[in-house]
């Protein structure tokens, strides 16, 4: 190998030295779809494991950037990150079917379950289900957001402290507040990186602006249809870090504001986003089948996943040109230790509902020392907390 050899391949980000297809990668991201269970952070923290450390398809450089964008724009987490990976092997089209290959399997595993509940009239069997895998859920969550703080916070004090904010504000609030992952990202570029002026052309400011764009359109309501679309999309538009923080925000819509559902319908939808693989938000699908059929649930997903793919693919090509910016560098560490934050104190408010009494907090804990100790698969824990919840539920006092 000639030296001029050796230059290009130092240029050459570690993906290009490796050979695989979109079609691998589709594959991969629809397996994922169909068997990745534990929420966003579990999601994401397979996707590094995998397509990171194991397969070497993509240089953690590019899975950060894609982890920070991801965070930094509105959306479930792991389907943004799902959608930048495909976009770095295939552009649009590769965004375009990796977003589908990652969201239909579990979109069909809901309404699946959405046609049985309306068929008979509730899933009671899913309570007892819940019972164990909620728990075993929260145990698998709380390994990943272990992970993930490791990697996003760099062992910077300021990071840190951004992140016990927003974890104790998630926690107490039980809900996000927006205007506090882009004070975090303005506090840490400030600190950080001290900028001797504030371009008005850099990407950070993409998000925000899109955000204001969306906020200021006027859509007439009038059809159910639309209503649900129109819901749903403002759901995807304007919630950040994780499709975990999803839940108070659909809760406010469909239960309090539209009354599209009762409080007992809701802890169902909950409980399905909690059982079925892939992004924890795919619930919408059995929520808008609830709402209005199979037209109801197409709506509900299309419209919390369009705004995520757009927010993806527009700011990407931007986001890759100023990627090495300094004061976007430390923006976006400051929304990611945010968003990072937010999440903790997400699993501590699901923890409240799933960790209920001594069977469920050691299902939990057990999982969590499985994970810690063992290269188990989450599907088995999955599926034994499940079995153990049908045994256990009918036996609690």
């Amino acid at each position: 190998m000639t030296n001029n050899d050796l230059k290009m391949n130092e240029r050459l980000p570690s993906s290009d030295l490796n050979n695989y297809s979109l079609r691998d990668l589709v594959l991969y991201f629809l397996r994922l779809g169909t068997f990745g269970f534990g929420g966003p952070i579990a999601l994401v923290g397979y996707m590094e494991r995998d397509l990171v450390d194991q397969k070497r398809w993509i240089s953690k450089e590019q899975y950060l950037r894609g982890l920070a964008l991801a965070q930094l724009a509105p959306g479930p987490l792991a389907a943004q990150l799902a959608i930048y990976i495909g976009y770095l092997k295939g552009r649009v089209l590769g965004a375009t079917l990796i977003g589908i290959a990652f969201i239909v399997p579990s979109f069909l595993m809901v309404v699946g379950l959405g046609m049985l509940y309306v068929s008979f009239g509730g899933l009671a069997w899913m309570q007892a289900l819940f019972y164990g895998i909620g728990a075993a859920v929260i145990g698998i969550i709380i390994k990943s957001a272990y992970k993930l703080t490791k990697l996003t916070l760099k062992g910077k004090s300021l990071l840190w402290a951004i992140f016990v904010i927003m974890c104790v504000t998630t926690a107490y609030t039980e809900q996000e507040i927006a205007w506090l992952f882009l004070l975090s990202g303005l506090v840490a570029l400030f600190v950080l990186a001290p900028p001797k002026f504030i371009h008005s052309r850099t990407s950070a400011l993409i998000p925000p602006l899109g955000l204001s764009l969306l906020q200021s359109l006027n859509i007439p309501q009038s059809e159910t249809l639309f209503n649900v679309f129109l819901f749903f999309a403002k759901a995807g538009a304007f919630i950040f870090g994780s499709g975990l923080a999803i839940v108070p925000f659909l809760y406010g819509g469909v239960v309090q504001e539209h009354q599209w559902l009762n409080e007992r319908q809701f802890l169902d939808a909950v409980a399905v986003a909690m059982i079925t693989p892939g992004p924890v938000v795919i619930t919408v699908g059995f929520i808008g089948y609830l709402i209005a059929g199979f037209p109801g649930s197409v709506m509900a997903a299309l419209g919390v996943f369009l705004p995520v793919y757009l927010f993806v693919i527009i700011p990407a090509p931007y986001f890759e040109r100023y990627a090495k910016n300094p004061q976007l560098i430390a923006f976006v560490d400051g929304v990611t230790a945010a968003a990072t934050g937010a999440i903790a104190g997400a699993v501590i408010v699901l923890g409240r509902r799933a960790i209920m009494d001594i069977p469920t907090a050691m299902i939990a804990a057990v999982t969590l020392g499985i994970l810690f100790k063992f290269k188990v698969p989450e599907p088995i824990i999955v599926i034994v907390a499940g079995l153990l919840g049908l045994v256990l539920f009918h036996y609690r006092g």
